[in-house]
């Protein structure tokens, strides 16, 4: 372990003006972390499957509780099918898997029926976050371990698109829905794509309280970064136009905007 500046430091940053950081070998690795879309053809392992699957058992979660699961999807078929319904994403077809990373009540539900319990807790928003935060948490885990195992991910927010859809095609119960999905497999080297520059962390770090006046400067100076980033590869991108974009109305939420309608349909009320 080393406190130092590094080239994975600066890649992350966009800068070599970075503040000194103790590294550590998984530090170095999420540090690298990039989100891949072209994959080569491959297959996961079972030794793979289960220490990705073991290292997200390992994440945190709220009061013992574990209320997520996961669907992994490798059937070709099936994977076509979900690239579809998450937003038309072909990568999600190329993926050696796709893990659906769920929701999941259902198993609490199954728990207290057997008790002879009613389940009137599971219907408040609290619970749907819970649940949510849990799958979450379990997802990131998953993200590294792959990654350590020379698996390229990325993250698919578009699998709640149409959530009540996906639910069935994965076969999902009631009281369980998608929260993220993630595609993993072994990266195409030509791709072009590189370690995509993050906020200075004098935008995301406050001390005792918020500190809006460093935030917005942060975001200034980060903008500036991002636009040297894209043009190495030869796009113009405004990273603030792009998120007053994503947030000015409901356009840019691609449907999710009835989210809420949705997971009362699969059974989480969320009052």
């Amino acid at each position: 372990m080393t406190t130092t500046t590094s080239a994975a430091l600066d890649r992350r940053y966009g800068t070599t003006d970075v503040p000194e950081a103790t590294l550590t070998e998984t530090i170095a690795g999420q540090l690298a972390h990039r989100s891949v879309r072209r994959f080569l053809p491959s297959s996961v392992s079972e030794g793979d499957l289960a220490a990705i699957v073991a290292a997200a058992q390992s994440a945190a979660t709220s009061s013992n509780q574990q209320s997520w699961s996961v669907v992994v999807v490798e059937d070709h078929e099936r994977l076509a099918r979900l690239a579809h319904l998450a937003g038309d994403q072909a990568f999600i077809a190329d993926a050696a898997a796709f893990f659906v990373w769920v929701a999941d009540l259902n198993r609490a539900a199954t728990i207290a029926a057997r008790a002879g319990h009613e389940l009137g807790g599971a219907d408040y928003l609290e619970s749907t976050l819970v649940a949510s935060i849990d799958a979450a948490l379990a997802a990131q885990n998953a993200v590294v371990a792959a990654e350590s195992l020379g698996w390229g991910t990325v993250y698919v927010g578009a699998v709640r698109n149409n959530p009540v859809e996906i639910a069935a095609e994965l076969g999902l119960p009631p009281r369980a829905f998608a929260v993220v999905g993630l595609a993993i497999g072994r990266p195409d080297p030509d791709e072009q794509a590189g370690v995509k520059p993050r906020l200075p962390q004098s935008a995301v770090v406050h001390r005792e309280q918020y500190d809006p006046a460093a935030s917005a400067d942060g975001v200034d100076v980060y903008g500036a970064r991002l636009s040297d980033y894209y043009d190495a590869y030869g796009i113009e991108h405004e990273w603030t136009a792009s998120v007053a974009r994503r947030w000015k109305d409901a356009a840019g939420l691609n449907g999710r905007h009835r989210l809420r309608s949705w997971l009362e349909e699969l059974g989480f009320p969320s009052r």
